[in-house]
């Protein structure tokens, strides 16, 4: 896996993943940015929420389960002192779907944490304190 990094300005820079993939990513005025994309960390926790919700999704689609929508609210916590580092995430999971049993969600939302997101296990191995929930909402 690759991707590179060009800075454009200021505090703006294009990334552009391996699959040709581009974000712009920049940074607030008052750091001299132009506030034109995401910030870098806020980049890695949006990579974090779809790195869990696809594999949500892939294990609620396998155990044929019918979802019909999901959404990730992300939210984080940093240290105070320089580096900023994330000491704490927490994943809210809303699956939306007819008829969805609390177990299946549950599985899947622990296999994901558990088992196979390579993002929040990562940050967890680093020293992040990484929580998820999850509510159903029927179709």
């Amino acid at each position: 896996m690759k991707a590179t990094v060009k800075w454009t300005d200021g505090r703006q820079f294009v990334a552009e993943a391996g699959s040709g993939h581009s974000v712009v990513i920049d940074g607030p005025p008052d750091h001299g940015g132009h506030n034109t994309g995401p910030r870098p960390m806020e980049m890695l926790l949006m990579g974090m929420g779809a790195c869990t919700s696809f594999d949500v999704l892939e294990i609620l689609e396998k155990s044929r389960a019918p979802v019909s929508d999901c959404v990730a609210s992300v939210e984080a916590e940093r240290a105070d002192a320089v580096p900023s580092v994330f000491t704490r995430i927490h994943v809210h999971f809303t699956v939306s779907g007819r008829g969805l049993k609390e177990k299946q969600v549950k599985r899947a939302v622990e296999l994901s944490a558990d088992k196979y997101c390579s993002a929040s296990i990562m940050l967890a191995k680093g020293g992040v304190e990484v929580t998820h929930s999850f509510t159903i909402v029927e179709d």
